[in-house]
């Protein structure tokens, strides 16, 4: 296992606080940057299932229209290497809704190099909505 460089934590930390940005604007297409081809985004958690390749991903977006946060931030970035190269990427999600309401989400992320560089090959969003929940 080889430690993740200073350069590699930069990087995958952009591409993980990119993603909110990204989707606040409606750069849906964007998103490649992020994911891989094949992406699994999991977003069961809110009543969403599992999202199959950047397609879902893209299209999940602009179907939620008005149901959309109008900020997502992402916190507390925590990166872990794994023995087969892939990256572990946990952090904290918050989103800010029309109406002034929030709401916490866990974002556990598998990001991989690829040809195109750093991308999240897998993610799942678990609703924070409960105080103190062990997982």
């Amino acid at each position: 296992m080889m430690p993740i460089s200073m350069d590699d934590r930069i990087t995958i930390t952009d591409l993980i606080n990119s993603h909110g940005h990204l989707t606040d604007c409606g750069d849906f297409n964007g998103l490649a940057t992020l994911f891989t081809e094949d992406v699994v985004y999991d977003v069961s958690a809110l009543g969403g299932g599992e999202l199959v390749g950047i397609a879902a991903v893209r299209e999940a977006g602009p179907a939620l229209g008005d149901a959309n946060p109008v900020a997502h931030h992402v916190t507390n970035i925590v990166l872990r290497e794994t023995t087969g190269g892939a990256v572990e990427a946990l952090s904290k999600g918050f989103g800010v809704m029309a109406d002034g309401s929030t709401g916490s989400v866990t974002y556990e992320d598998t990001v991989e190099l690829t040809a195109a560089g750093w991308r999240i090959t897998h993610r799942i969003v678990r609703a924070r909505r409960t105080p103190l929940r062990q997982n």
